[in-house]
């Protein structure tokens, strides 16, 4: 794997260090994330999926035994055996570096370190690495982490990271393309069933026959054209995880027989007098704000109280807008390496619109921008002019329906959208919100934008 595709994590509780190790390496590899608390490494390598780990040996002030370095290296080889790491240190101790590579190190470098030195060292430990990870990077159908620095997306980490360990039904709520299905891969992976079946089904669009037909399978001649039997999803899924996406979409019937299944935990193929044990853990999502679902004529409150052991919301995008530039910087890498438009960049001030956009298409809306525009952009720097927001998301203001009441959320959202309204004008954007230039710049700061 070429350096330029690289996802790499880099733990340090030298904020220096990290400022300096960014820079390096953000021109050089496919994605960077940076962190000081040791603490986040479990929830952070659940999350996503990185081809190298740089780890600090010494994280306590005034120890420098590179104790805590060896003990995170064992756990880290506990929860991700395919990540490389490669340990840092301020002190060349050859006995150390010895111990750390007997461990599972892949090397060891040692600061002040050469930029050129590190560099070779990160290439020569990819030429190395086989892993799973580098035959699913070639397929762009396979996108199985989450990329987030913000406070929300470490909070839903931490979530992931408590959750997955047991066989807790989870519901995942969010408007559409925030990622939930991302998470729900997330919390299989770093489940006790990691190694079991993964099974997705999209119950909003199966009909009442297929519904059944689908799910708890059928014998041959159970209906017209039941030609051989066949094994339900359920049934596949069992000793592992099944993730029922749009579970707010289905009917009260539908919901009823699902609710069977869960009590008893068994399944009654169609067409068969004999029911099967099934061992599944149950992973639901909607989009459906959970007030609605919840309501008794639309959704069972029984079945509600089954699938909703732990509940988690993936924020939408405009409330994490530390992660747009990061996300984009990742879309861009991924798509210029799909239509073989090598080195193509973003200009200042496209990253100042995608900025400040509201994104009401959440990431998925991000990532159509950013695609089409490598798609059509004519140069290696992409102006303003390529950056075009899809009008599916468009929507009339006095029509749509508040997504929050929170309040930073609405004024940050409000603000986004003056400033998308006026280009950018900070003394038009001030007058139509009724704030002076100088509160509208604190507000700028305060949000990150």
């Amino acid at each position: 794997m070429p350096l330029r595709d690289a996802h790499i994590l880099v733990m340090d509780d030298d904020k220096d260090v990290l400022t300096a190790v960014r820079l390096l390496l953000k021109p050089e590899v496919g994605h960077i994330v940076t962190d000081t608390n040791p603490e986040n490494l479990k929830c952070l390598l659940a999350g996503a999926s990185f081809d190298i780990l740089l780890l600090d040996m010494n994280f306590a002030a005034g120890l420098h035994t590179g104790n805590e370095g060896l003990y995170w290296l064992r756990r880290i080889k506990e929860w991700n055996a395919h990540v490389a790491v490669v340990m840092i240190t301020a002190y060349a101790d050859i006995d150390l570096a010895v111990n750390c590579l007997k461990e599972g190190a892949s090397d060891f470098i040692v600061k002040p370190w050469h930029n050129e030195n590190l560099l070779k060292t990160l290439g020569a430990v990819l030429e190395k690495q086989h892993t799973p990870r580098q035959k699913a990077a070639t397929d762009d159908t396979q996108e199985t982490f989450i990329i987030g620095e913000s406070d929300v997306m470490r909070e839903l980490f931490r979530k992931v990271e408590k959750m997955a360990p047991t066989d807790a039904n989870v519901l995942i709520l969010g408007e559409n393309g925030t990622g939930k299905e991302l998470v729900a891969q997330a919390i299989a992976r770093a489940s006790l069933r990691s190694d079991k079946p993964f099974v997705k089904v999209d119950v909003g669009a199966l009909t009442s026959t297929l519904f059944e037909s689908e799910l708890f399978g059928h014998k041959k001649g159970a209906f017209t054209d039941a030609r051989e039997d066949r094994t339900g999803l359920i049934e596949t899924a069992s000793g592992g995880t099944l993730f029922l996406d749009e579970i707010g979409n289905i009917s009260l019937p539908q919901q009823a027989k699902l609710l069977t299944v869960l009590q008893n935990r068994q399944v009654t193929p169609l067409g068969a007098n004999k029911p099967v044990l099934v061992d599944i853990r149950i992973i639901t999502a909607t989009n459906v704000p959970l007030a609605e679902l919840a309501n008794e004529q639309r959704f069972r409150k029984d079945l509600m109280y089954r699938i909703n052991t732990i509940e988690i919301t993936v924020p939408p995008l405009r409330e994490r807008s530390h992660d747009i530039l990061l996300l984009s910087d990742y879309f861009l890498c991924r798509y210029a390496k799909k239509y073989r438009k090598p080195g193509i960049t973003l200009s200042a001030a496209a990253r100042s619109k995608l900025l400040h956009y509201a994104y009401p298409g959440n990431v998925r809306e991000l990532q159509y921008a950013i695609e089409r525009a490598v798609i059509m952009a004519n140069g290696a720097v992409l102006q303003t002019d390529d950056i075009v927001f899809s009008p599916i998301e468009h929507r009339t203001p006095n029509t749509d329906r508040l997504q929050t009441h929170n309040l930073e959320a609405l004024e940050r959202t409000a603000i986004m959208q003056a400033m998308e309204q006026h280009a950018g004008n900070i003394s038009k954007a001030a007058h139509v919100l009724g704030l002076t230039r100088a509160a509208l710049y604190r507000r700028l700061e305060k949000y990150g934008i």
